[in-house]
């Protein structure tokens, strides 16, 4: 076989690599043209809902008196379904005695509402009739928290806790409560209240208590939050409080079956600030722990207080001609908000109301009562002159 030359050879290989080497540019110049067109149109054409607001909806709501941009605010997602209920619920709620405003409030705040079948209300209207003798009552529920009766359309767990919580003998004013505060009680399952029950017996056995039951109950009378709060936050809680007030397993049952309960769903890391800050203003005014440790079981509802709050109110009251003896007596005067005391307190001095002589109850009682109080004084202080 003849020999190839060397520059044909290098010809030969050279040739390739030219035409690969076009053929990679014409590639990279019509992906380029792609990509630009593509970047051009996503940026040039409006994007389109996927699924757009119900326009039938939204009229019929308006015509209701809803306030949509609260509803489409809480549940946006609600307006976007092809098929709702709203005509069903507001006829269904009005043969109940609801008012137009109360229907239209309820959908305002809770959209999802609007989603129930008839079917689904009704049944769900006759479980609560077991617990409340008036439509107006679960009306009236409905009003204040919509969420009670609609977070979960579940009527068959709705059934077996209504039957538990009935079997723990809770009265009607304690549903009420429970469904209007805290109505993820409701559509929890019936196995996890189950549970945080047993949870408040143990605490009981563990304590040497003999009644578990009657605890349990105690505590859910006193702090309806406490079916809905973490195990782990409560044992958290017990166990700062019997450390730290330094009490036995009977005076600890105690207190935890009477006001201590308020205390349970509080975060712990917020009940070990509050302790603190209270344990250090009062010792700064000269008190014992005994004193701080008798003020806390006799009002447990102090430690809701934060920092700052409570030591305003602390120093608005010793500012206004109080001494802390009162305080520690009648620590419910610290319920009332900064500003109230401030105003009770310049009105009483206007008419030399004598704290050390009359005490300061007059400060713990309604407003009411405590303008009447206020004119018999000014009347007296008028005739004295």
């Amino acid at each position: 076989m003849a020999a190839v030359p060397a520059a044909r050879v290098l010809i030969a290989f050279r040739q390739p690599l030219v035409l690969q080497q076009s053929f990679r540019l014409v590639s990279l110049q019509l992906t380029s043209g792609c990509l630009s067109r593509r970047l051009c149109s996503s940026t040039n054409e409006p994007k389109r809902p996927l699924n757009p607001e119900n326009e039938s909806l939204l009229e019929n709501l308006n015509l209701m008196g809803v306030d949509v941009r609260k509803a489409r605010n809480r549940q946006p997602g609600v307006f976007r379904k092809t098929v709702t209920n709203e005509k069903v619920l507001a006829q269904f709620l009005q043969e109940k005695g609801a008012s137009s405003e109360v229907i239209a409030s309820i959908v305002s705040r809770y959209p999802r509402s609007i989603t129930r079948s008839l079917e689904n209300l009704e049944q769900r209207w006759q479980l609560l009739r077991h617990v409340f003798s008036t439509d107006a009552e679960i009306v009236d529920i409905l009003d204040r928290s919509p969420e009670s009766f609609f977070r979960s359309s579940d009527n068959e767990n709705l059934e077996k806790n209504i039957a538990f919580l009935i079997s723990l003998r809770l009265s009607s004013k304690i549903f009420l409560r429970l469904m209007t505060k805290a109505p993820r009680v409701f559509s929890n399952s019936v196995a996890l209240n189950v549970q945080k029950v047993e949870f408040l017996k143990d605490i009981c056995g563990q304590l040497g208590g003999t009644n578990p039951e009657q605890l349990a109950k105690n505590i859910i009378c006193r702090n309806i939050y406490i079916l809905i709060v973490s195990d782990r936050r409560m044992k958290s809680n017990i166990n700062f409080l019997r450390d730290s007030l330094q009490l036995s397993n009977s005076a600890l049952l105690d207190f935890l079956g009477g006001q201590g309960a308020n205390l349970l769903d509080l975060s712990n890391v917020y009940v070990k600030k509050t302790f603190h800050n209270l344990v250090h203003k009062m010792s700064s005014l000269g008190c014992q722990k005994d004193e701080i440790k008798k003020l806390i079981i006799k009002y447990p509802r102090i430690l809701y207080s934060g920092d700052t709050t409570l030591n305003t109110k602390v120093d608005c009251l010793l500012n206004g001609g109080i001494t802390i003896k009162q305080i520690l007596e009648k620590p419910r005067v610290l319920e009332l908000s900064t500003q109230n005391l401030t105003k009770r307190l310049e009105q009483l001095q206007t008419v030399g109301y004598d704290f050390e002589e009359n005490g300061i109850h007059i400060l713990d009682t309604s407003q009411k009562r405590f303008d009447a109080k206020i004119e018999k004084f000014a009347v007296t202080k008028d005739k004295a002159k």
